[in-house]
């Protein structure tokens, strides 16, 4: 009987192409890319045309349950486009970015199984191009603002402390920093009251960034963003404390799409991961753009668990 190989085997024993291959394969030149490395690139948002969206056509995997062993929208969306590029259609799979925590927890990875997989699987899993850690450090930036702004004597905008919705974020399970009490230890460290850390793509942050259609307007959806109240019932937003364009900054490259490969060695577009039982549950709308700029069919998937 033949011994059935493990999806980290199967990727790790997978010849990828470089990706200025993958890339010109739906016609964009090396010198669009920006590379990560051999196997991994960004790609500009100039590349995105309004007037071949409109040829080009959508499909959409969704309200799937995965098997037991893992089958679900990731694997069938990326076996998919190596089917319709193997009967010689133009076919680019867009996917969300997997998330650290359930990386580490039951759920594991989400490049896909088997040999309906996107590479190089430990990469994308992990790190990545650092779009994650770019949408952590805004997230909490604006908390540090938040907390800066109570403590600060001179610029002081009143904010009730009580009335805060706005927590920190990191991308990982630790469920022991879900509702914590922050600066303590004297008047030097802020002033103390509750707060608690989402995980990362569950951050308002990660569902702008999949909203955004541009940079500009990436930046006005930040500065919408709802803090919580002052002590006179006043709403208090993010554009309150001229957060928006620092956070903006902190993203500038995180809101490029990012281009690996399948398997087979077929364009996979990369992009934003919010969790779909609190946001929107989709990759960027940037990165489906830019799929259905550069290819026939654009396969993307959407929802969780169903």
């Amino acid at each position: 009987m033949r011994e059935v190989k493990t999806d980290i085997e199967i990727a790790q024993n997978n010849k990828m192409e470089h990706i200025v291959q993958t890339a010109n394969k739906i016609g964009v030149s090396e010198d669009d890319l920006e590379m990560y490395g051999k196997y991994k690139a960004k790609l500009p948002i100039s590349l995105i045309d309004e007037e071949k969206i409109s040829d080009n056509n959508l499909v959409l995997v969704t309200a799937l349950t995965p098997t037991p062993a893992g089958e679900g929208k990731t694997t069938v969306s990326i076996g998919l486009v190596e089917g319709l590029n193997r009967i010689g259609e133009q076919a680019v799979v867009v996917l969300r970015e997997p998330s650290l925590g359930p990386v580490f927890g039951i759920k594991g990875g989400a490049a896909g199984g088997g040999y309906s997989q996107v590479v190089p699987m430990e990469d994308i899993n992990l790190h990545f191009t650092g779009d994650f850690s770019a949408i952590e450090k805004a997230n909490n930036l604006l908390s540090a603002l938040i907390d800066n702004n109570i403590q600060s004597k001179t610029r002081n905008l009143g904010i009730d402390p009580r009335t805060i919705v706005w927590k920190r974020v990191m991308d990982m399970n630790d469920r022991a920093l879900r509702n914590i009490t922050i600066g303590l230890g004297g008047t030097a460290n802020g002033i103390p009251r509750q707060d608690g850390f989402n995980i990362t793509p569950a951050s308002e942050v990660m569902a702008i960034l999949c909203m955004a259609k541009s940079f500009e307007d990436l930046k006005d959806r930040l500065g919408n963003i709802f803090i919580g109240f002052t002590f006179q019932k006043g709403p208090i937003f993010a554009r309150d404390l001229n957060a928006e364009n620092a956070m903006a900054i902190l993203l500038k490259d995180a809101i490029k799409p990012n281009l690996v490969q399948t398997l087979e060695g077929n364009p996979a577009i990369i992009h934003g991961g919010p969790f779909a039982n609190i946001a929107q549950g989709t990759n960027t709308i940037l990165a489906t753009k830019m799929g259905m700029s550069l290819a026939k069919y654009t396969v993307t998937e959407a929802g969780f668990r169903s």
